[in-house]
């Protein structure tokens, strides 16, 4: 297939009888990827389903099937379906999803119940980071004396870079697979949602600091590690107003708002979906992932209302059934295990992968017997550990 010049693609075509081939404009190639993607995920799916096997595996592993890995290694189906122009866009469309999904979490999450469960959600989220971070910069130093090249890249930012891949837990991840399970706003949950939410916002901090400290590459300017500093603050700032002022005036949103789907509710509808894609965009603005932003607007909307059930209706299928699983599906498609060619590697990934998983079942023999749901102890607590420890792996 030849090379195509990203600026000149344009977003429809005009029909192969005037000769335009679909696949070769954005919007019809965009129609072909979700297709095919939702097909491969819910057989997957169907087929993971007695194995009791939540729906995001299906989709990582239908990435995986339709990428490099196995059918992509097809160079010919691969620069057809998915070439690397198209790329961008699907990820900008699948994030989209991912956004408004954070948004909904957050939405069936009770403030209430994580305030109450803060010091406890903070502890787990120490012990949960900690020792995994330790165990990231013991990995860090093998892979930096083994692989060839790496040993050219700062010491100091490759061992926090490495540190924080193998010691957070993907919070898209757990998010999906505790909606999944209707485990979400109960008491495991919630503290899992906050302690994984803590590690989000640690991470991007510890992130900022790498990034800060590799500068602007060989020979670049280097930026100060205050900035890390920065991210910290400005956070911080960014929650307490959401969790103060804007939290009052969606109080306000939800009691004006009523059930008669007039002009003004629609008009409130509206400014709270334009809501969630601003705080987005503040969050990516201070150096955190966007999701966290969508995720804290959530919170700020009152819960049990006519309101909120009118937004979930809304948007709920739409996002979790269609532009959800592209997200997942596009991890899948960027791996390509064709790359991993001899037994040192092999041995490289599987160690990468024993540490992640390590780390994260020492975090929850330590930090399980704080977990309870009315003053007994919660037997799904295991459950929610163990698609904490997938989610470790996946990030790895």
């Amino acid at each position: 297939m030849p090379e195509i010049n990203i600026t000149s693609i344009r977003t429809s075509s005009n029909g192969v009888w005037q000769g335009d081939n679909p696949l070769d404009h954005a919007f019809p190639l965009l129609i072909v990827q979700t297709t095919l993607i939702l097909a491969v995920s819910r057989f997957l799916a169907f087929l993971l389903k007695p194995l009791r096997q939540p729906k995001v595996i299906a989709e990582i592993a239908g990435g995986i099937l339709l990428g490099p890995s196995a059918i992509g290694r097809n160079k010919e189906y691969l620069n057809w379906v998915f070439p690397k122009w198209s790329t961008p866009i699907l990820e900008s469309v699948a994030s989209v999803g991912l956004l408004f999904f954070l948004f909904l979490v957050g939405l069936e999450l009770d403030m209430s119940s994580i305030r109450r469960s803060g010091r406890r959600a903070f502890g787990i989220a120490v012990a949960g980071i900690s020792l995994p971070f330790v165990c990231g910069l013991a990995v860090a130093f093998v892979l930096r004396k083994t692989i060839k090249g790496e040993d050219q890249v700062g010491y100091p930012q490759f061992l926090v870079f490495i540190g924080v891949a193998l010691s957070i837990t993907a919070f898209p991840v757990l998010s999906r697979i505790l909606a999944e399970l209707k485990l979400l706003t109960t008491q495991v949950g919630e503290t899992a949602m906050a302690a994984a939410a803590f590690n989000d916002v640690t991470a991007w901090i510890l992130l900022a600091l790498a990034v800060a400290l590799a500068g602007n590459g060989a020979g670049g300017e280097h930026k100060s590690p205050l900035i890390s500093i920065w991210v910290l603050i400005s956070g911080g700032a960014f929650v307490a107003i959401m969790l103060t002022v804007i939290r009052s005036a969606m109080k306000w949103v939800s009691r004006r708002f009523s059930s008669r789907n007039n002009m003004a509710d629609e008009g409130y509808i509206c400014f709270t979906l334009a809501g969630v894609l601003v705080s987005g965009f503040i969050t990516d603005l201070i150096g955190i992932h966007s999701i966290f932003g969508a995720f804290v607007f959530g919170l700020t909307i009152p819960k049990g209302g006519v309101f909120a059930e009118r937004l979930i209706d809304r948007i709920e299928d739409f996002v979790s059934g269609l532009l959800l699983p592209l997200y997942f599906a596009s991890s899948g498609l960027k791996t390509d295990v064709a790359t991993i060619h001899n037994g040192r590697s092999w041995g490289l990934l599987a160690l990468v992968i024993a540490t992640a998983c390590g780390g994260e079942d020492y975090r929850h023999l330590r930090s399980g017997d704080d977990v309870y749901d009315s003053g007994e102890r919660v037997s799904d607590a295991r459950c929610a550990d163990e698609h904490q420890r997938i989610g470790g792996a996946h990030r790895s």
